[in-house]
């Protein structure tokens, strides 16, 4: 198959998608603040993984430090008091920038997302008669929220997803909403997007659930870097973030946006520094905090959220409906370019998995490849491959293992008797290589490819040239 030249498939990017040229601010933006791109040679297309730190947000935040004296915000000696206002800044910064009211949500610092999900799920009052909703599509650290659910005795369901699209089935997820057991308390978790698939499942199903009595928790990590979150809008009662993967710095910090009203339902399981206001040894008792204080354990990470005010400003100054383009576009270009790859018996080499071009995705897309016989090509040889191309892609299943077993057709019956092997059962031990056998062959992950905001289009034609050396 004759390879297109940039410049052809360029022509070709701009044919199929016209707002591409509108997106030109980018790349003046990767010449002055991601220049390290384009001068190691390198093509990052993890953007779901991590984002990229601009160089102007590292010398703000770096310049802040070296000028000013911080202490520990518990306290309100002068450098104390700094550092708290600061943070307090910080809050107010992430509540405007997903237009959550102050009056509505409160912004609780994290170590990441996940640690944000574990606070709900340790805090959220599961009990015989209450459930936990959740789709097939979502990453780990919400499918361990039913560890708690389960610990408590609540009831725990899974709602399945359409093949080959991996949307929700609308049915079904209308129909589980419908039967909340009596009483008790509900929650229904899912992903905006998904970080599997690139899935986007509708914002709608929040306002859905909430009027049929849940409580909704929602997953926006991998959503909100390249797409706007209005909480005006859609009011969920918690929403899930990580900053690194908006704009690649701090790491180590995320955040649990949550509603005002649902805050006394919540029930912390024990107290640290910094969550009450009074404890007592020899009284045997202690008074938590009100708000966020309440569930930030110890000192945040006071250093290093001015960052996040920071990153947040970046993004705006961007304006993230112009990377949503851009990555939109890409990924459109991509998927089609990818599809018309076919080995010389016709076969195809790469088998892309959730809606296609046109369906609601965000700018990430998850594939296997194949050789002509129709065989599956291990995802970590393609990632080897692409590193020695200096291509930054991520392959595995992505800690999101319901997306990855409807997808690669791992059936619960294959499941179930891999895990109840005598040996299994006798060390309580099972590795993704175990899993790989146990299946016959059948792929047990995938390679996933994903745009931000210091993409250009040479790194998708890179990538698809990458792709062409693997027909046969």
């Amino acid at each position: 198959m004759d390879q297109p030249s940039l410049l052809s498939a360029t022509e070709t990017l701009l044919a199929a998608c016209p707002d591409y040229a509108a997106t030109a601010p980018l790349d003046d933006l990767r010449r002055r603040e991601y220049s390290r791109l384009d001068r190691l040679g390198e093509v990052y297309l993890d953007y779901t993984g991590s984002g990229l730190y601009s160089e102007a947000h590292l010398r703000r935040h770096h310049a802040l430090l070296e000028e000013q004296l911080f202490g520990n915000p518990h306290s309100h000696n002068p450098s104390s008091q700094r550092m708290t206002d600061l943070v307090d800044r910080a809050r107010s910064r992430i509540l405007a920038y997903f237009n959550a009211s102050p009056e509505d949500y409160v912004a609780i610092f994290t170590a990441n997302a996940s640690g944000a999900l574990k606070l709900v799920g340790e805090s959220y009052p599961f009990a015989p008669g209450s459930d936990y909703l959740l789709t097939f599509d979502n990453h780990n650290s919400v499918n361990g929220i039913r560890e708690f659910a389960r610990a408590r005795g609540a009831a725990i369901t899974y709602v399945p997803m359409l093949l080959p699209t991996l949307i929700l089935d609308p049915r079904q997820t209308e129909a589980a909403l419908q039967r909340p057991s009596p009483g008790g308390n509900h929650l229904f978790a899912y992903p905006a997007q998904s970080n599997f698939s690139g899935v986007q499942h509708s914002l709608d199903w929040i306002a859905r659930a909430q009027s049929l009595g849940w409580d909704v928790l929602l997953d926006a990590a991998a959503f909100v870097p390249t797409n706007p979150l209005d909480l005006s809008r859609h009011q969920p009662e918690f929403v899930t973030l990580s900053f690194y993967k908006m704009f690649g710095y701090p790491t180590g910090l995320g955040c649990l946006l949550a509603r005002r009203s649902i805050l006394p339902k919540l029930h912390r399981p024990w107290f640290s520094g910094g969550t009450i206001t009074v404890a007592s040894v020899q009284g045997d008792r202690y008074f938590l905090a009100e708000g966020a204080a309440a569930f930030e354990d110890g000192t945040v990470d006071f250093l290093n959220i001015p960052a996040v005010e920071m990153g947040l400003d970046h993004l705006e100054s961007v304006g993230v409906d112009l990377i949503h383009t851009r990555a939109a576009c890409l990924t459109r270009w991509l998927i089609r370019d990818l599809a018309a790859i076919h080995h010389s018996n016709g076969a195809p080499v790469v088998r892309i998995y959730g809606p296609g071009d046109e369906g609601p995705r965000g700018g990430t897309i998850t594939m296997n490849f194949f050789g002509a016989g129709g065989e599956v090509i291990d995802h970590h040889r393609v990632e080897a491959e692409a590193a020695r191309h200096k291509i930054s892609l991520r392959s595995g299943c992505f800690c999101n293992p319901g997306g990855g077993e409807l997808a690669l057709s791992i059936s619960k019956t294959e499941i179930i008797g891999c895990f109840n092997q005598p040996w299994v059962q006798e060390t309580s031990r099972f590795t993704p290589d175990d899993l790989r056998l146990c299946v016959d062959g059948k792929s047990t992950g995938a390679v996933r490819v994903s745009f931000g905001v210091a993409s250009n289009f040479e790194d998708a034609w890179r990538f698809s040239q990458f792709a062409r050396e693997f027909i046969a």
